[in-house]
């Protein structure tokens, strides 16, 4: 996947903290980010992995989302990605990396904490492309609470509940009459779901819950041919850690690997359990946690 053709010591691949501290209004923008994330813009090659697939990608705009994109439209798949309404910049910007790769880019703003617009984007996907091969549940909310469970407000904790576990799904349950027998859905997890840090309490029970979501809706749709797996990614530079940490300057250090992930290092993990490589691999919660073990 990577234009060099040499090993590269994953140690040295990308910048490690300490980095300058920075702090963003939600959701956050990528512009500003020092050092600049990388999605694989120069370097995702495809090999025709999933020629003539279609896909529906949440938080399709920036991150771990617009790498996935990425990849997909340069692996021969049409993308429909959703955004928040004032993440329209940042969608753009991936439809375009998406249409350079000369496939088909759809943008929905969406916010998937409403019943209704899951279900609007849904009928959206189907009437852009006829079926949803592939449905990656990639959009999330967190937000960082050092001062404890007394600091979570119900507002902030209906917040996570309602975009991380209500969105994902009601989008299943929508895009199922869609998914044809080879079809997928890909959740994103996280580390959190297994080695939770205590200042994002509500958002790792929420990762938690993804993962058993996709272990149980696995056994159930393995008879109509399927698949449901999860990536989970442990740190990765993306717009929503300056928009939600309150300290970014040893963001990632923590890990084995001694810093964060680019989300151009998760995107093939979406794209090996999307294609026909894992046709049977179901139920797999996939460590993409820079070394970090997960049961």
């Amino acid at each position: 996947m990577n234009s060099s053709e040499e090993a590269q010591d994953p140690n040295q691949s990308y910048p490690r903290p300490d980095f300058p501290q920075q702090e963003q209004e939600h959701p956050g923008w990528t512009g500003p980010m020092d050092p600049p994330p990388d999605h694989g813009e120069k370097s995702y090659r495809g090999s025709g992995l999933l020629i003539d697939r279609t896909a529906v990608v949440t938080g399709g705009d920036s991150g771990i989302g617009r790498a996935v994109s990425l990849a997909f439209a340069r692996e021969g798949a049409d993308v429909l990605l959703t955004h928040l309404p004032e993440e329209e910049k940042e969608a753009q910007e991936t439809a375009r990396l998406v249409e350079h790769a000369g496939r088909k880019a759809v943008t929905v703003a969406c916010d998937i904490r409403d019943e209704k617009q899951c279900s609007s984007l849904i009928e959206r996907a189907v009437s852009e492309f006829g079926r949803i091969d592939v449905l990656v549940n990639n959009a999330a909310y967190q937000m960082s609470q050092p001062d404890g469970i007394s600091a979570i407000s119900t507002e902030q904790f209906d917040r996570v509940m309602r975009t991380n576990l209500y969105g994902m799904f009601w989008l299943c349950k929508s895009a199922l009459p869609h998914i044809p027998a080879g079809g997928s859905i890909i959740n994103t997890t996280s580390v959190q779901a297994f080695k939770p840090s205590p200042h994002l309490l509500d958002y790792a029970m929420t990762k938690g819950a993804i993962a058993t979501f996709t272990q149980g809706l696995a056994q159930m749709l393995a008879p109509d041919g399927i698949r449901v797996n999860a990536v989970a990614p442990g740190p990765v530079w993306t717009p929503l850690i300056p928009a939600t940490m309150p300290d970014t300057t040893e963001f990632g250090k923590q890990s084995p690997l001694g810093r964060p992930a680019q989300p151009a290092e998760m995107a093939p993990a979406y794209v090996f359990l999307a294609s026909k490589n894992a046709s049977y691999i179901t139920g797999e919660i996939m460590n993409a946690t820079g070394g970090t073990p997960i049961p």
